[in-house]
């Protein structure tokens, strides 16, 4: 089979696989103000990777906002309100797990389960416990950019497995996923208070373990602060500011992670997102890396099928991987609504460059996607 061949092959599959028609709300209620909720996603890519000597040209499942199924059941008792959710990803092969070596293509396992989650909310505010995200999730990526579907602060999504390879061709032992991190937090077995909203500004808190490994016994803890608003001229502002720990299991130290981001949108379509983050490492032979993000993007309803958002962005980290390390990185992408069928196709373009005690060629990805949700 011809590469082209290969190409346009991959071509029609994405098409297909969004040509999809919308699909009526699969809500069920009852007669006590409760409902159960059935909703998924399906986020299909076509990926290409060029390291500086190679291309490799694959259609994946976007680990950015993966492919998935999930349940949500609501119940309300009094003023307090009950949640159950359960959520888990399809085991599609990942862009996660993609690179020169090939992909991985085991299929599901424990690890893809995302929630198993339940929660009590009142005037007191909520209370979680299960599967679910501790208090720092997502507070390295608030974003109010509609490109933000493609484009964000976690830069390695498309070809993080993928590694770099040295200026004599050959291939390194150095990742483009270690080589950058926005140090967003993560979900865990944890349990987790988000206090009530005080004039847009909310707290949480939150203790978990790792639950879906058998190799990690480390116990995590943060908290983190959220704002946002929309004023009477009609710009938006959020913001998130969080702090997080990991106390190693085997003793050997605690990892700190410091991490805020904030974005705002301006009732002409601009807006403006930055993000920063610092880590703390008391393992022996650890670097402290750390690293800051903007972007820059526009909004807009240009054609009948739905909004188009375009956006550039740049990411600038040190002593990722070793110390003295230097990592740039900067994207274009463009997103647009379909929503006819609920769907958002996007195209990305995303540079790598990451200097060491030795030179790398830059790693580059094109990305043609389509995200479609139910």
């Amino acid at each position: 089979m011809t590469k082209q061949f290969k190409w346009l092959s991959t071509v029609a599959i994405l098409a297909a696989t969004t040509a999809i028609p919308a699909m009526a709300e699969l809500k069920y209620e009852n007669n006590s103000g409760g409902y159960v909720l059935l909703y998924g996603q399906f986020d299909p890519v076509i990926v290409s990777v060029d390291d500086g000597e190679e291309t490799e040209t694959r259609l994946l499942d976007n680990d950015m906002s993966n492919s998935r199924v999930g349940l949500r059941l609501m119940q309300p008792y009094g003023s307090n309100e009950f949640m159950f959710r359960f959520e888990t990803g399809l085991g599609l092969p990942s862009t996660a797990t993609a690179n020169q070596d090939g992909t991985n293509t085991e299929g599901w396992s424990r690890e893809d389960i995302r929630h198993v989650d339940f929660s009590l909310e009142g005037g007191y505010g909520k209370f979680s416990a299960g599967q679910g995200s501790m208090a720092s999730d997502g507070a390295a990526e608030t974003d109010l950019s509609y490109v933000g579907t493609a484009l964000y602060s976690f830069t390695n999504d498309e070809n993080g497995a993928f590694f770099y390879r040295g200026s004599d061709g050959i291939l390194s032992d150095i990742t483009v996923g270690d080589s950058a991190d926005n140090f967003d937090g993560a979900r865990r077995g944890r349990i987790r208070y988000d206090t009530p909203d005080f004039n847009g500004f909310s707290a949480s808190i939150a203790y978990g373990q790792n639950i879906l490994s058998s190799s990690d016994d480390d116990d995590y803890y943060d908290i983190a602060i959220s704002y946002g608003n929309t004023f009477a001229n009609g710009v938006e502002f959020a913001a998130s500011v969080a702090y997080a720990v990991r106390d190693f299991d085997d003793s050997s130290g605690e990892r700190k992670d410091t991490i805020a981001s904030g974005s705002v949108l301006l009732p002409n379509g601009l807006s403006f997102t930055a993000a920063l983050g610092a880590r703390d490492d008391t393992a022996e032979g650890a670097s402290d890396p750390d690293y800051w993000y903007t972007k820059l993007a526009y909004e807009g309803d240009w054609i009948r099928w739905g909004k188009t958002g375009v956006g550039i962005d740049y990411f600038d980290g040190s002593d990722f991987d070793s110390e003295g390390s230097s990592t740039k990185s900067w994207g274009i992408a463009v997103v647009q609504r379909i929503d006819s069928i609920n769907t958002d196709a996007y195209l990305k373009y995303r540079n790598h460059d990451f200097d060491d005690t030795v030179d790398f060629d830059k790693n580059e990805a094109w990305v043609l996607g389509a995200l479609w949700q139910f």
